[in-house]
């Protein structure tokens, strides 16, 4: 098990190769990349509605919608400069800045329950403990991988315990279905559709150590364009209202966009809080109890200062006007 230390972030620093700047000039720029992803269903709804485009077509500022398969692809293409703003789990944007990336949190898109430890009904695992020598897919990086390595830990298990098989988030999935791993630390809606097209069963839940779905830019990019990053915060404000006042719509947003069946939709949405956008305190709190649980499993280096780091990465200073 690999143990998380501080690294200089400046080697990430990189220009973005969509921003011009002349001697003395002000930085132009004129395309957004920003992700979408299935488990951030506020992003599916802003995609399809356009809105975006429509908030910056008048500044010439493109949008480039890239897709996130989980955190750590969404960490490691603002860690590339590839993407401007990105959808992750809190957990998994504080381990990211452990290690080096230097992405700043500025709001919120989701409080889910998106994760938990899945297995099939005949794997004679019923909790954590039973998975001591057994093969668990999961995608390293993510809140499924940080909620794993608790909920083990506090089994007194550690990693090396469990043959963990690193795979993304569907192919987890479907390893499970296939009989190639035990167990799967899961992630809706792929979760959900395991449960209600394949049977699986979802045996370990802990709604408190999942923890909240953020958005992230990179800090480079926050300190040159801040103004942009509050605009695109008060377009994904405009797209949780809507979400709220239109579940009906919502869920055949979600389903159309992520190509799943209704009833997985409903599912997803079920264990998915869509009433906040403002990040701050509440917010801090839970990244810092995840990183200081990982931390006590030996995950992170014992000298990191979470509560710090914690703090750093959270900016609260851009919050849309109605949260």
């Amino acid at each position: 098990m690999s143990v998380i230390t501080r690294r200089s972030a400046a080697s990430f620093l990189l220009a973005s190769p969509f921003v011009v700047a002349g001697r003395g000039a002000s930085a132009q720029v004129r395309e957004l990349r920003v992700d979408y992803a299935t488990y951030s269903p506020v992003s599916l709804v802003l995609r399809a509605k356009g809105w975006l485009e429509e908030e910056f077509k008048a500044d010439g500022i493109a949008i480039r919608w890239v897709l996130s398969a989980g955190s750590n692809k969404a960490l490691e293409f603002l860690n590339a400069g590839s993407l401007d703003i990105g959808s992750t789990a809190g957990a998994a944007a504080l381990v990211a800045r452990v290690n080096g990336n230097p992405v700043r949190a500025v709001g919120v898109f989701s409080k889910p329950e998106w994760t938990a430890l899945v297995t099939k009904p005949d794997s004679g695992i019923a909790k954590p403990a039973d998975l001591k020598g057994r093969r668990v897919a999961v995608t390293r990086g993510t809140d499924p991988h940080i909620f794993l390595v608790r909920a083990i830990a506090a089994a007194g298990l550690t990693e090396r315990d469990v043959k963990v098989v690193p795979l993304q988030h569907a192919d987890g999935r479907l390893a499970l279905v296939r009989g190639d791993v035990d167990a799967w630390a899961g992630l809706d809606p792929i979760m959900a559709a395991a449960e209600l097209e394949n049977g699986a069963t979802l045996f370990h839940r802990d709604a408190e150590a999942n923890t909240w779905g953020i958005l992230n830019t990179r800090e480079a990019f926050l300190a040159s364009h801040p103004q942009l990053v509050a605009r695109v915060l008060q377009v994904y404000e405009r797209a949780r209202i809507w979400s709220l006042a239109n579940q009906a719509e919502l869920a055949a947003t979600l389903a159309k966009e992520a190509k799943l069946a209704d009833p997985i939709i409903v599912r997803q949405l079920e264990r998915t809080d869509l009433t906040h956008a403002k990040i701050g305190p509440a917010q801090v709190a839970t990244i810092r109890a995840a990183g200081e649980a990982l931390q006590a499993a030996g995950v992170i280096a014992a000298n990191v200062d979470i509560a710090a780091v914690s703090r750093d990465l959270v900016d609260a200073s851009l919050a849309p006007r109605s949260a």
